[in-house]
This record gives C-alpha cells, structure tokens and sequence, in this order.
C-alpha cells in the first residue's frame, strides 16, 4: 500500500457515514434516545478523525517522519477503541464499555499531540526549522 494513512483514513470516513446512515434509518426506533445519541457520537468522532488521518496520509506524502507515523497510529487506534466502545455501549447497553472510551481518547490525544509536534518541528517549507504560531495567533 502506497500510503497507508491516506488509505486508512478514507475507510474510517467510508464507515463512519455508513454507521452514521444505519444510526440514523435502522437503529433510530430500536435505540432508547440516550443510547442513539451515544451512537451518533461515535459515528461523529470517527469521520473527524478519519479526516485527520487524511492529513496524515497528505502529509506523509511530503515528508514522511516519525511523528506522522505516531500520530496516525495513535488516531487509528483511538478510532477503534473510542469509537467502537461507544458504539459497543449503545448497541449492547452495557455500561462496562463506558469505561474503555477514555483510553480512546488519551490515543486520540496523542495523535493530535504527534501531529502538533510534526508541525511544530517541520518549519516552513524553507529549511527552518522554527516553529510556526501557535493557536493563539
């Protein structure tokens, strides 16, 4: 595979609609509410992050680098174990699951963490290697 991250990510966005679509048609008079929007939630972390691994792959493709490689697997795994115990609580109701989410989460966070490195590190296409402005402007 050329550019896995790219490929990755462009799965994850292809189930995450199609879980978004069944949670929407199929499960909407199976589901209590609570459990529907729990659903939802995990269809919508998983396509903003398959976004984020589209960057990843994007990225990868102009210089490939460690970071990029650390924070695509940290997003893919975060995906899976955030995004399926969510959807693992909401389909079962077993509360149990609730409590894998958080450590989707941290993966998720270390994903955004690596990519922040990766830009923070990367310069500007010149050969700097200073870092750009930060969120604060």
């Amino acid at each position: 595979m050329r550019n896995v991250w790219l490929t990755l990510g462009a799965l994850c966005g292809l189930l995450a609609v199609g879980a978004g679509a069944f949670g929407a048609h199929a499960l909407k008079e199976h589901l209590p509410a609570d459990r529907l929007e729990t659903y939802h939630l995990a269809a919508r972390y998983q396509l903003w992050h398959a976004l984020a691994l589209l960057a990843v792959g994007l990225l990868a493709d102009r210089s490939p680098r460690r970071a990029l490689s650390i924070a695509g697997g940290a997003l893919l795994i975060g995906v899976i174990v955030f995004s399926g115990s969510l959807y693992a609580l909401s389909l079962s109701g077993v509360r149990t699951w609730g409590a894998v989410t958080p450590i989707g989460g941290v993966s998720l966070m270390i994903g955004w963490g690596a990519l922040a490195w990766y830009g923070a590190t990367s310069g500007t296409g010149t050969g700097s290697r200073e870092p750009g402005p930060g969120c604060g402007g």
